[in-house]
């Protein structure tokens, strides 16, 4: 069992950069995959980022990509969601996602454990 709990959401002028962090609990962090999800209001939840926790390759959506970076600290059990250049459609409630097992899967029913959020609002 994997609990799993963001921080660092807030309010910020488009351009900006935020940095939301997801820590976990457990002895085993390193052998979960880890996502970031989004869900803007009145849209279903989607994909940002995933990393693995095998070698930290990672994958992000082409709508995130060379403005978004997942990283993920093993020894801190947290994994990062640095975003820069952000745009008013940014705006969501940010959750991260664990897994275990191999590969970056972008699909929201490869996740077992959840996150309850944390909200991210661009103003333009």
């Amino acid at each position: 069992q994997v609990q799993l709990v963001e921080s660092g959401g807030g309010l910020v002028q488009a351009g900006g950069s935020l940095r939301l962090s997801c820590a976990a609990s457990g002895r085993t962090f390193s052998s979960y995959t880890m996502a970031w999800f989004r869900q803007a209001p009145g849209k279903e939840r989607e994909f940002v980022a995933v990393i693995a926790g095998s070698d930290s390759s990672t994958s992000y959506a082409d709508a995130v990509k060379g403005r978004f970076t997942i990283s993920r600290d093993n020894a801190k059990n947290t994994v990062y969601l640095q975003m820069n250049s952000l745009k008013p459609e940014d705006t969501a409630v940010y959750r991260c996602a664990a897994r275990r097992g191999y590969g970056l899967p972008d699909k929201i029913a490869m996740y077992a454990y959840w996150g309850q959020g944390t909200e991210v609002t661009v103003s333009s």
